[in-house]
């Protein structure tokens, strides 16, 4: 192999890499802010956990977030304005990132 190839390979992995982190990280997101959810909802625990990975699932409809924030926002109704549920996400990401940091 020359160097080229061996820094292209280089290359391929950290984008792998940080496409997998970024995903992990989003999906642990969207359980915290389903967690942060079901405290609004008045949820038990077990309930909370339920509908924490409904939300991960909900992230499946499409891409992007906005499917997460659809759901949350039609759940929610006045406990808390799309605006708020965009701002917890951003906060909630970097719990998730600082978190799945953590566990490297």
């Amino acid at each position: 192999m020359t160097t080229f190839d061996d820094r292209e390979n280089a290359f391929e992995t950290k984008f792998a890499h940080d496409s997998e982190m970024q995903f992990k990280a989003e999906a642990r997101r969207n359980k915290l802010i389903g967690l942060w959810a079901a405290g609004l909802l008045g949820k038990s625990e077990d309930e909370a956990k339920a509908y924490a990975m409904e939300v991960v699932s909900a992230d499946f409809e499409e891409a992007g977030s906005e499917d997460v924030v659809r759901k949350l926002s039609a759940d929610l109704g006045d406990k808390a304005s799309t605006d708020q549920i965009r701002a917890k996400m951003e906060e909630l990401l970097i719990t998730a990132k600082t978190q799945l940091m953590g566990e490297i």
